[in-house]
């Protein structure tokens, strides 16, 4: 991890890419947010990186948007879950 008052990039090992993606989506519609990526290092290593730039603290960003971003995915299981049983 490296890390400014307005910037930071993260290595993640073993971690979902599809996960990252929720929170970049999240990220962007932030105004104060202005760069989110994503990116997997090599598919082998199973790592991760993701850069945030913002104008205010980044590390609080993606602290809200976390908490968000789960939000989202348990709303995608209701969703899907609700059309299965309808079956």
């Amino acid at each position: 991890m490296t890390s400014t008052a307005k910037e930071i990039k993260l290595s993640l090992k073993d971690f979902d890419i599809a996960t990252l993606y929720i929170i970049q989506h999240e990220l962007l519609k932030n105004s104060a947010v202005t760069f989110a990526g994503v990116v997997i290092k090599h598919p082998l290593t199973n790592e991760c990186w993701m850069q945030v730039s913002s104008k205010t603290e980044p590390v609080k960003e993606i602290a809200k948007v976390a908490d968000l971003s789960i939000k989202v995915a348990e709303n995608l299981k209701n969703s899907i879950s609700s059309k299965l049983k309808a079956k």
